[in-house]
C-alpha cells in the first residue's frame, strides 16, 4: 500500500513535466479567440468611431465656435448657448416641443395600454387584431406617411368633411396654426403598436391567481386594474414612458413633411429638431446648430434622470415585494 501511494505521488510531477506548456497553450488559444471576436466586432467598432463617437466629439467642439461649413471654425466660447436664450424662435421651438411631448406621449401610451388590455383577452382572430394594430408602427414616421397624413387633414379632406358633418368646422388642420400640432399628436397616437406589444408582454406576466383572489373578495374590474394590473406592469409602464418621451423629443420627419417643410404656419410645428435643421442646413449656422443639439441632449438627460428618480414612488419591482 505504501509503495502504491509513493508511485502516485511520484507520478504527479512527471505528469506536470510531460505537459509543461499547457498554461501557455491555453493563453495562446485565448488570445486567438479574443482576436477572432474583435475581428468580427471590427465593423461595428469602426462604424461607432467614425459615424457616432467622431461626429459627437466634433459637434461638441463646433458648439463653441462660429462655423458655417465653408470657413474655418472660430472659437466663440459660450456665445452660441447664450444666444439661444435671446432667440424668440428658439424659445418657440422649446415651447412647441414641450407641448407635443406633454400631450402626445400620454395619449399614445393610454391608447397602447387600452388596446393591449383588450388584446390580452382570449378571443377569435386575436393574432389578426394584434398584427393589424401593430402594422402602423412598422412604417414609422416616413415621408410617404407624412404626405398621406397631410392630405387627410387638409382643407376639404375627409377629416374636415367629417367634422363639418358633425357640426364642428375648423377647416384644414394643417393650415390652421391652432390645430396643426394636434395632427402630429394624432399621427404619433396612431402608431401605438410598439408600446402596445410591450404592454401585452407585461400583461402576460401577471399571475392569474391574483385576479382570482380579488374576485373572491368582491373586487370589480376597476379595482382589479388599479390594485393588481397597474402595479404589476409598472416596470413595463416606466420603460414605455421613458422610451416614448425620449422619442417625442426627437420628432422631426412628420413635423417637417406635414407642415410642407415650413415647420407649420406661424411656427405652429416649429419643433426643436426642425429649428435645429433650419439653423444648421438652411442658414449654415453649424456652430449654433451643434450647440442646440447638445442642449437637447442635456434636456433629454435631465428628463430621463427625473423619470428614474420618480420611479421609486410608483414603480413596483418583484424584488421589492420580498
Amino acid at each position: 500500500m505504501g509503495t502504491a501511494v509513493t508511485l502516485v505521488k511520484d507520478s504527479a510531477p512527471a505528469a506536470r513535466r510531460a505537459h509543461p506548456a499547457a498554461p501557455a497553450t491555453l493563453r495562446r488559444r485565448g488570445r486567438r479567440e479574443n482576436l477572432a471576436g474583435y475581428l468580427f466586432m471590427s465593423p461595428w467598432i469602426a462604424g461607432f468611431l467614425l459615424l457616432t463617437a467622431g461626429p459627437m466629439v466634433a459637434s461638441l467642439y463646433f458648439a463653441f465656435t462660429d462655423y458655417n461649413l465653408f470657413n474655418t471654425p472660430k472659437w466663440v466660447g459660450l456665445d452660441n448657448f447664450t444666444r439661444m436664450f435671446d432667440d424668440p424662435r428658439w424659445q418657440k421651438s422649446v415651447e412647441v416641443t414641450a407641448k407635443y411631448v406633454v400631450i402626445g406621449t400620454p395619449i399614445k401610451l393610454l391608447l397602447a395600454l387600452g388596446v393591449a388590455l383588450l388584446l390580452a383577452q382570449s378571443r377569435r382572430g386575436q393574432a389578426f387584431y394584434r398584427a393589424a394594430f401593430y402594422a402602423p408602427s412598422l412604417i414609422g414616421a416616413s415621408v410617404s406617411v407624412g404626405f398621406v397624413w397631410r392630405s387627410l387633414f387638409s382643407d376639404g379632406a375627409i377629416v374636415d368633411r367629417t367634422q363639418s358633418f358633425l357640426g364642428f368646422h375648423v377647416g384644414g388642420w394643417v393650415g390652421n396654426p391652432d390645430w396643426i400640432l394636434y395632427s402630429l399628436v394624432a399621427l404619433t397616437a396612431w402608431q401605438f403598436g410598439a408600446p402596445m406589444v410591450i404592454f401585452l408582454a407585461g400583461l402576460k406576466q401577471v399571475p392569474r391567481e391574483l385576479y382570482e383572489a380579488a374576485e373572491m373578495d368582491g373586487a370589480g374590474p376597476f379595482r382589479k386594474f388599479w390594485n393588481i394590473t397597474l402595479p404589476m406592469i409598472s416596470p413595463v409602464l416606466f420603460f414605455n414612458v421613458l422610451l416614448e418621451t425620449i422619442h417625442s423629443f426627437q420628432i422631426f420627419g412628420s413635423a417637417y413633411v406635414v407642415s410642407n417643410t415650413q415647420c407649420g404656419p406661424a411656427d405652429a410645428t416649429l419643433v426643436y429638431t426642425c429649428y435645429l435643421y433650419q439653423q444648421g442646413f438652411k442658414n449654415a449656422q453649424m456652430g449654433f446648430a451643434a450647440a442646440m443639439a447638445w442642449m437637447l441632449l442635456l434636456a433629454v438627460a435631465l428628463v430621463t434622470a427625473v423619470l428614474f428618480w420618480s420611479q421609486k414612488k410608483w414603480v413596483h419591482y418583484e424584488e421589492d415585494a420580498r
